[in-house]
């Protein structure tokens, strides 16, 4: 038993391959890790559950009952801003369960014990990168499992990863966090995504698919920044097309107008925004990321938005792992 110190990066939610109750396969999640910002948590043996934060005393509770631990000690050194479109709860759950179990000496087996965290129940990437960072696609759950009311908790698996590719070290991802109220999360999220999925239109999906076998996956195993750009960008406004109702638009306030902003900035593409917002991304390579950065900075300024703007390059490895008071 010892001090561990687990960090992963943030992700990226593109969107989804299919909404619709029409199609055999629901969800399937289209998203890529990130380098920055990240999350960082160090636990240690204790006879209880401790943490000063309350959802890392939360998560160390479930920690501590999945592995069937005596207790833990968690301190969250450095966090991920909460419901903008990060992936914040499942990079803070399983860097608390991976902490955990280090320091009492046992290997995490994340994926398995993800939805006794918690997560993982819809899209399966925020599971992936932690594991192994890039650019994932998962394979969702079949349609039958729908069910209105949400699953009791751990009643599902995590969505295997079907396709995962590095993009390259060279590209950058923008990504715009302005002050703005959070996306959705917990119960009003779940209300909100069976809303969609039981009106969603099939065509949609039967489109991005498309997009997804033409044009995503061979512009990301060959590391064509301009053509994956494209199709993420037609990818997240199809997704909108689903969303809109439910968030006022194809993207959500103030994301659309950031949005519109970006598509006018020559070295950015892929704009979108990711999950139920506010983050909105673009990608660059590295030549040219000070001008997106700029670029980024004066949308938000001229549009009396406050804000964030983060470059970071693709995350090519998933959280890393650090034991005996050892940093980085």
């Amino acid at each position: 038993m010892t001090t561990a110190t687990v960090s992963a990066g943030a992700r990226l939610h593109v969107g989804f391959q299919n909404l619709s109750l029409a199609r055999r396969r629901l969800y399937g999640g289209i998203g890529v890790g990130l380098e920055e910002p990240r999350v960082t948590v160090t636990a240690e043996p204790a006879s209880g559950v401790e943490s000063d934060d309350p959802l890392g005393r939360e998560y160390a509770a479930r920690a501590v009952e999945a592995l069937d631990v005596p207790g833990i000690a968690v301190t969250i050194e450095e966090r991920l801003p909460r419901h903008v479109g990060l992936g914040s709860g499942t990079q803070l759950a399983l860097s608390v369960l991976t902490a955990t179990a280090r320091a009492h000496g046992l290997e995490p087996r994340v994926r398995p014990l993800a939805p006794a965290m918690g997560r993982g129940g819809r899209s399966g990437v925020g599971v992936a990168t932690f594991e192994d960072g890039g650019f994932v696609v998962d394979a969702g759950h079949p349609t039958n499992r729908f069910t209105t009311e949400p699953p009791a908790e751990g009643d599902w698996t995590v969505p295997p990863v079907v396709a995962r590719h590095d993009l390259p070290e060279d590209w950058r991802f923008l990504v715009a966090v302005p002050d703005a109220d959070p996306g959705r999360s917990g119960d009003d999220e779940d209300a909100s995504m069976r809303a969609v999925v039981e009106r969603a239109d099939p065509a949609v999906a039967d489109e991005i698919a498309g997009v997804v076998t033409r044009k995503l996956l061979p512009a990301a195993a060959e590391g064509r920044l301009e053509a994956f750009g494209e199709a993420v960008a037609e990818i997240g406004r199809k997704n909108g097309a689903w969303y809109a109702d439910a968030q006022g638009g194809v993207f959500r306030p103030p994301a659309g107008t950031l949005v519109e902003a970006l598509e006018d900035c020559p070295v950015l593409s892929g704009i979108g925004q990711s999950s139920w917002g506010p983050v909105v991304y673009g990608v660059t390579d590295r030549s040219h990321a000070a001008e997106a950065e700029s670029a980024a900075r004066d949308s938000l300024a001229d549009n009396g938005l406050e804000g964030r703007v983060i470059l970071s390059k693709p995350a090519a490895e998933g959280a890393r792992v650090l034991s005996d008071g050892e940093r980085s």
